[in-house]
């Protein structure tokens, strides 16, 4: 076991920052205990993981604890999945609406995991189904394929991702026992053969990040935005093309739904904020009424 103890320059809360990480309640390699320590399971270049994370506020700093390993690169990279990296000393909101918000708790911050090809696999897991099912899948392939977590992680029961080996190996019925299908886990098959490559692009610009992943078949402006966010710590890589955000941005701030390219030109004046306005208003704003049809779950697939 390693250990390192980081104090924040800002009030962090570890579990407001990484909850966009954790993959539903269910998710093998996410735990909360009821005192807020956080756990996290990973697969590292350098191997699996298991991550503790104590946050002590009254003295303003947070333990963290890590095995196996990949013990010295996550204590490495933690202070930035925690969102030590995101720099928010210029970010005034052009709508009053979101800056009010952001006034009420102005602590929030993009983490930056490093971790590409797990924020990836995910993402793509999560393309074009409900929630529920790319939770289930991502749960099925932990739990079938995944790395038991070293150490605590073990007892704990969680899974680290299969190795980018171990993915590329992966029968295609056994995808679909997973609830991931063949144009899916095809994807998912392509990414882990350019793992490498992938993980070297998180000291890449932007633009350059985003050309990358698109490069890669079955990977779009959604599914890079969303890695983006995660992996890399992108404030400003926009969810364009989502099923609910510009739906739920338009309500809460203009009182209707909106198109992609409303939002984008509603966000213009946000740059290189549009990820952080998406966020402050997604998790803090009251979007579309909730009465109206949902994405169904698809039925074809093994349950």
């Amino acid at each position: 076991m390693q250990e390192r103890t980081w104090r924040p320059s800002w009030p962090c809360d570890p579990y407001d920052v990484l909850r966009s990480v954790r993959r539903g309640a269910g998710d093998p390699s996410f735990r909360r205990d009821s005192d807020g320590t956080l756990w996290r399971a990973a697969m590292t270049p350098l191997g699996a993981v298991t991550l503790r994370i104590h946050a002590d506020p009254t003295a303003a700093e947070v333990t963290l604890q890590a095995w196996g390993d990949g013990a010295d690169w996550m204590l490495q990279q933690a202070p930035a999945m925690l969102g030590a990296a995101d720099d928010v000393s210029d970010f005034v909101a052009s709508d009053s609406i979101v800056r009010a918000a952001w006034r009420r708790n102005p602590h929030w911050r993009v983490p930056q995991t490093g971790l590409v090809l797990e924020a990836l696999v995910a993402a793509v897991i999560e393309q074009k189904v409900t929630g529920r099912e790319a939770w289930l899948g991502w749960r099925r392939l932990l739990t079938r394929f995944g790395v038991p977590a070293p150490g605590p992680g073990a007892i704990r029961g969680m899974r680290c991702l299969p190795s980018p080996g171990e993915l590329a190996r992966i029968p295609s019925w056994e995808w679909l026992r997973c609830s991931i299908d063949g144009a899916r886990s095809s994807t998912i098959v392509r990414a882990a053969q350019a793992a490498a490559a992938l993980e070297r692009t998180v000291s890449l610009p932007a633009h350059e990040v985003e050309r990358r992943l698109c490069s890669l078949p079955g990977v779009g402006a959604w599914t890079a935005a969303e890695v983006r966010q995660r992996a890399h710590g992108d404030a400003d890589a926009v969810s364009f093309g989502d099923y609910n955000v510009a739906r739920h941005m338009g309500w809460a701030l203009r009182g209707r739904e909106m198109t992609d390219a409303e939002l984008e030109v509603v966000l213009q004046p946000d740059r290189p904020h549009r990820y952080r306005i998406q966020h402050i208003v997604t998790t803090r704003l009251r979007g579309r009424p909730r009465h109206g049809p949902r994405m169904a779950p698809r039925q074809h697939l093994p349950r």
